[in-house]
């Protein structure tokens, strides 16, 4: 179904947030014989609905809501509402369509956009390769997940997009190049269970891109796969990080060194997985990876990472205080927490609960000495699932901000405050990106 499809039928939005606002700018513009916008989790934090989109399609809120969606021919659902909403149970049952913003745009985009999804690295790798095919001559616009709504993209020749789970799902068509980075168990309650997040994540690959690039290295993800063809980044025939002419890592592709791994200024194992995927990725566009090696070294070595990615930020104190805000799951933190081994480490967790088995991170740090807090609504569960385990010291904190302060007495001199929630933001903040502010403001305010 595209955009142009929506001509002269009855539409509902489900959801006035970020992508609902850009789905009722999108759709209007394509003269349905109706538009409403339904929000069932109006809060506080809700923004005005008001202006140009009033206009557009009135708000209903509310039980009637149903009702409204019911009724129409097509419901757009933002990626917030999940396989698992009673609403969207029944809409099921009705036959009702329901689709998303994504599967609109891509409908008509799919063979000029690479998309990465995964559970986790997807917004890294994303990031990494729209920075490459720049610096390779390769315009391309940058957006998804990662903030910007696909339907607020600007036309393009090429497009690099982060993809969650929840955009794949209703996918009918695969882009052009597919890339997965990882796969672990996520958002479950979201998506009604393992089986169901890891077929609604592979949905990006099911429907014929030109071509599959995955992490080779994730064993879950290799399990899914199965023998389906696909670039496997991180085996020795394609990109991978080797022993290299002077004895240390070096990237290469297949047997050809390309350059040292100490070129990417990003930390941990888990990045230089990234970064792999990265380039298999521009082999598969065609991108003479090997000839222009010593650009793509410029390139990696100007890469700045993600805002809310292991962003360490400077503080007077000595103590580095590090955003991982976007590490929603346990495995995300673990990957973190590796990055900084070897250091004095207190970690801050907790956020939205979705209910996730915390046993993984409780086996992982079991012979680790750190220090975890843990912040409203999950942190208490997470500290729970700690409890015990000898060099682990936990402690609990009213909210982000006393968290921050209770860093800094105890923290070691030297040490590292990272905030790696294994939780999302959503409940007590907007999104991801308030989270961020919230930390970086509390860190500059206990500053001494």
């Amino acid at each position: 179904m595209r955009l142009s499809d929506l001509r002269g039928r009855h539409v509902a939005v489900w959801g006035a947030g970020r992508e609902g606002r850009a789905a009722v700018t999108a759709i209007a513009a394509h003269g349905p014989a109706g538009l409403v916008v339904v929000d069932d989790s109006a809060n506080f934090l809700t923004l005005p609905w008001e202006g140009p989109l009033a206009d557009a399609a009135p708000l209903v809120t509310g039980e009637e809501g149903f009702d409204r969606l019911a009724a129409a021919d097509v419901v757009v659902r933002s990626p917030g509402v999940p396989n698992t909403h009673p609403w969207m149970v029944e809409l099921r049952r009705r036959s009702v369509p329901v689709t998303q913003g994504s599967a609109l745009w891509m409908a008509d985009h799919a063979g000029r956009t690479v998309g990465v999804t995964g559970s986790k690295g997807k917004s890294t790798t994303s990031s990494l390769i729209s920075h490459l095919l720049t610096a390779m001559d390769r315009p391309n616009v940058f957006g998804g997940n990662i903030g910007v709504p696909l339907l607020d993209l600007p036309e393009a020749e090429l497009y690099v997009l982060e993809l969650s789970s929840y955009q794949c799902a209703d996918l009918t068509d695969s882009p052009r190049v597919a890339v997965v980075t990882a796969l672990f168990p996520e958002h479950l309650d979201a998506h009604g269970g393992e089986r169901e997040y890891y077929r609604d994540k592979l949905n990006l690959i099911a429907h014929g891109p030109h071509a599959v690039v995955v992490n080779g290295a994730d064993p879950r993800l290799a399990a899914e796969l199965g023998d389906r063809a696909a670039i496997r980044a991180g085996s020795p025939d394609t990109t991978q990080v080797a022993t290299g002419p002077d004895g240390t890592q070096w990237f290469h592709l297949r047997d050809t060194p390309l350059f040292p791994r100490a070129v990417l200024p990003l930390v941990g194992r888990h990045n230089e997985g990234n970064l792999c995927v990265a380039l298999a990725v521009l082999d598969a566009l065609g991108v003479d990876v090997v000839a222009r090696r010593d650009s793509l070294a410029v390139a990696v070595a100007e890469f700045q990472g993600l805002a809310h990615r292991l962003t360490e930020i400077a503080d007077p104190s000595g103590l580095t205080f590090v955003d991982d805000t976007l590490a929603t799951s346990p495995y995300a933190a673990m990957h973190a927490i590796d990055a900084y081994e070897g250091r004095p480490l207190t970690v801050i967790v907790g956020g939205a609960d979705r209910g996730l088995d915390y046993s993984p991170l409780r086996a992982h740090l079991a012979d680790r000495e750190i220090t975890v807090i843990g912040v409203p609504d999950s942190g208490p569960r997470i500290v729970e699932a700690l409890s015990g385990l000898p060099s682990v010291r936990t402690e609990l904190a009213d909210d982000l901000v006393a968290a921050v302060g209770l860093s800094r007495k105890l923290t070691p001199a030297g040490g590292v405050v990272l905030l790696s929630p294994a939780a999302p933001s959503y409940g007590r903040f907007r999104n991801f990106e308030h989270r961020s502010e919230v930390f970086a403001q509390a860190v500059a305010d206990t500053a001494r």
